[in-house]
């Protein structure tokens, strides 16, 4: 398994020398090309960032969490992963951090740990993935990719619920 890496680095370049390519130039040409894009996403990736570090920060994401409480109780939703289900189509990392509080308070094994770690592996940080893929491609017009991502992310974390419940 070490030497996959060096083998598959080795191969490119023998590759590149039997066709005659000038890698360097190459390299160069792709490394320009990745700035560009850097350059391209950089203001919209900030403003993701600002934005979910001021969710956070500001305690919405706790009074978003209190107020849908009530109906998350009331259809068999665990109350308790509601701000990690909220946070995760924003924040990978910041949702990555209620996980593993989750699995420290409850358990890997209970059924709130298996739940969380099913409603992570199954949904997506949505705003970011739209930021970058539709950033690094110039696509302003993201309003119905928006709401199918979010409902997609929705509908996993209800079944996520759902067929723990069955397993567990």
């Amino acid at each position: 398994m070490d030497y996959v890496m060096p083998s598959l680095i080795a191969f490119v370049l023998c590759y590149a020398l039997f066709k005659k390519v000038n890698v360097f130039d190459v390299f160069v040409k792709g490394a320009k090309s990745g700035i560009k894009t850097i350059y391209n996403i950089a203001p919209t990736l900030i403003g993701l960032i600002v934005a979910v570090s001021m969710l956070k920060a500001s305690g919405a994401l706790t009074m978003i969490s209190d107020f849908l409480s009530p109906v998350c109780e009331k259809i068999g939703f665990p109350s308790e992963l509601l701000p990690m289900t909220l946070l995760r189509p924003v924040s990978g990392g910041g949702s990555t951090a209620l996980l593993n509080q989750a699995l420290k308070d409850f358990g890997p094994d209970s059924f709130l740990g298996r739940c969380a770690s099913v409603i992570a592996g199954s949904t997506e940080t949505t705003f970011y993935a739209i930021t970058m893929y539709f950033g690094a491609v110039n696509i302003k017009k993201i309003r119905h990719t928006l709401i199918a991502a979010l409902v997609a992310d929705f509908t996993a974390a209800i079944f996520a619920v759902l067929t723990v419940n069955l397993l567990f």
